[in-house]
């Protein structure tokens, strides 16, 4: 995918979440929507420079959206939202190998208990739902983990995808990697133990877990190669 024209600019602070002060080249401070409700940790360094985008809605408060930082340990992409967008995309592209026999594709399908798999593929062979995490927790030698902080949400989305599994569907859980220093990805079962070891039964009962580096520039985001992934981070 691609961005629009972006505006350069300086990190002041990030607060009440969804809210980022930013300063333009020529010293003007603006208030920017951050698109992320994650701790973002290693993402909001005070002073980093950030790419904002602009909406033309004459109805926003907040025109300018937070788009990407220069962190000291690679750029990354905070708008969490757009993982959807770049793995449908890397899908369409055959970026993501292994699912050939699936041709039709199709987003936001409900399932489960009320919730709406971000992705199905379907074809002869059966059916493949897909929940996509966007990961930006980089932490040394290049691991990447998820989540960034205690999230109900996606213990709740793995429960759904092992009850979804038969003789004819497949579940996959593929992390979308939105920071370019990492290099392999892990649970962060030091911040939520409880979804470590839900992904840990989920896999033993046959969820496939992938992940995906994203190619993150000023341009855009395109889907990337595919990263190795353990339940935990090993030397």
């Amino acid at each position: 995918m691609e961005f629009g024209p972006l505006v350069r600019g300086r990190l002041l602070r990030r607060y009440k979440r969804f809210l980022a002060d930013v300063e333009l080249p020529d010293g003007e401070v603006i208030t920017a929507h951050c698109p992320n409700t994650g701790a973002m940790t290693g993402c909001m360094p005070e002073g980093a420079p950030v790419w904002l985008s602009m909406s033309a809605s004459k109805t926003r408060k907040y025109p300018h959206t937070w788009e990407l930082v220069d962190t000291p340990r690679g750029m990354a992409c905070i708008h969490s939202a757009l993982a959807n967008r770049v793995v449908h995309e890397g899908f369409e592209a055959g970026r993501v190998r292994g699912f050939d026999d699936y041709p039709t594709l199709r987003r936001e399908v409900k399932y489960g208990g009320g919730s709406r798999a971000d992705l199905l593929l379907e074809g002869e062979r059966g059916r493949v739902y897909v929940e996509v995490k966007c990961v930006t927790l980089c932490r040394e030698d290049g691991w990447g983990a998820f989540p960034d902080a205690v999230s109900e949400r996606g213990r709740k989305h793995i429960r759904e995808l092992q009850a979804v599994r038969d003789a004819d569907t497949r579940a996959v859980l593929l992390f979308c990697v939105f920071h370019s220093g990492i290099e392999r990805v892990c649970a962060a079962g030091d911040i939520d133990s409880r979804y470590r070891d839900a992904l840990a039964e989920a896999m033993d009962e046959g969820l496939e877990v992938l992940a995906h580096a994203t190619d993150v520039t000023t341009r855009g985001l395109t889907l990337g190669r595919a990263l190795p992934f353990s339940l935990d981070a090993v030397e």
